[in-house]
């Protein structure tokens, strides 16, 4: 951290499902080694959240029943929580963001942010008035190999933005979805829950994001076709998207989570005039740059040629690969920097530090939503 002599205190609302990604979370902060955990609500089973809770070794009074109750209690107290982590179904984003910024408590939030758009425009507005930070945890933007690449656009080596490319396949729906029956389904095929959208919202929201994040450019407008393939599928598991600029590029997203033999693999092509960076999660030790009239070239992570940004986010020599939980840590690592900074009165502009802001998570809420417009209007073009 930057600033901060002492730990920060954290909490945590949801993550205590075992098929959650809380446990990840988790990992990840004590990765970093500046926060520790001192309150939560892991479950709205207030059994089994205390439970957890124990588990965790989190004192009994400061175990909640809800979101509303931890924001407004923790504020309370002296020894409140510096920022709270948010890891429930899609449903519960806002509402536990909401109380917790309108507390002034910096928020980490899963991703999707929430939603719809008006949910995400009114967390602006209250963020704006209580001038609480805020950080969407976007995984892949976390990957050194991310923020080398960032620097790499924007040091303009691939010039002008043409085109974009961007495909997530995975198969970890397959199975369930022959299994699921209207009377037994998971939240993420239940509108309620995980939205209007559920892999477009789930997989698609990563890939809106990773070029958001890299570029710092805005989709305006979308032309989508989403699917629900096979049997028992409520919500789409399966879409083709093209995409829009502001700049003028043009997209193709093309995500799916029934596509058998696929673990992970996000994948993403920025095509600009005078060459073409390419990132691959599965090999995310590796940027492949490809320049006008020269070789390809991989560049490797943690390089004598790596920039400052990516560097910052060393955790291991080159050639040792760095996963997940690392590139959690590193967003959170980000974002404590900036609580630090916040805390010191010297602040800097909020999206410089590298962590995906609150509006990158009201621009990924616009993009899913209008491909749904985009669907259920015939497969024709939406602006956002």
């Amino acid at each position: 951290m930057s600033q901060a002599s002492t730990k920060l205190r954290w909490g945590m609302v949801g993550g205590g499902d075992p098929t959650s990604v809380g446990e990840l979370h988790r990992n990840a902060i004590r990765l970093n080694g500046n926060a520790e955990l001192v309150a939560g609500v892991f479950s709205h089973d207030a059994e089994k959240s205390a439970r957890i809770g124990r588990e965790l070794g989190i004192a009994e009074d400061r175990i909640y029943a809800s979101a509303e109750e931890m924001a407004e209690r923790e504020a309370a107290r002296e020894d409140g929580i510096d920022f709270v982590d948010i890891t429930t179904p899609n449903a519960f984003h806002f509402p536990a963001s909401k109380a917790f910024l309108e507390q002034g408590i910096h928020v980490a939030c899963e991703k999707p942010l929430c939603l719809t758009p008006a949910e995400g425009e009114e967390l602006q507005q209250i963020k704006a008035r209580t001038g609480a930070l805020f950080a969407l945890m976007h995984t892949f933007t976390g990957h050194a190999m991310s923020r080398e690449a960032r620097a790499l656009y924007e040091s303009g080596v691939i010039g002008n933005l043409r085109t974009v490319v961007v495909e997530y396949p995975q198969d970890w729906l397959v199975d369930a979805l022959e299994q699921e029956t209207e009377e037994n389904k998971t939240w993420r095929s239940i509108p309620e829950l995980s939205g209007r959208g559920a892999a477009i919202g789930d997989i698609g929201s990563h890939m809106e994001n990773w070029v958001h994040y890299v570029t710092g450019l805005k989709i305006t407008s979308v032309l989508a076709n989403l699917e629900a393939v096979g049997s028992g599928s409520m919500l789409d598991n399966n879409f083709q998207v093209i995409t829009k600029y502001e700049n003028g590029a043009s997209g193709f997203f093309w995500g799916s989570q029934v596509a058998v033999g696929y673990d992970n693999a996000f994948k993403c092509m920025l095509l600009g005039d005078q060459g073409s960076i390419e990132f691959w999660q599965e090999n995310n030790n590796y940027l492949v740059l490809r320049l006008r009239d020269k070789p390809m070239q991989i560049l490797s992570r943690g390089s004598s040629y790596s920039s400052p940004e990516s560097m910052k986010y060393l955790r291991t020599p080159k050639g040792h690969p760095e996963g997940l939980t690392e590139a959690f840590s590193n967003i959170y690592s980000a974002f404590t920097d900036a609580i630090a900074d916040h805390r010191a009165g010297t602040l800097a502009p909020e999206h410089t530090y590298g962590y995906p802001t609150l509006d990158m998570g009201v621009a990924g809420v616009r993009f899913f939503n209008a491909c749904v417009d985009s669907q259920l209007a015939g497969n024709t073009w939406v602006n956002l």
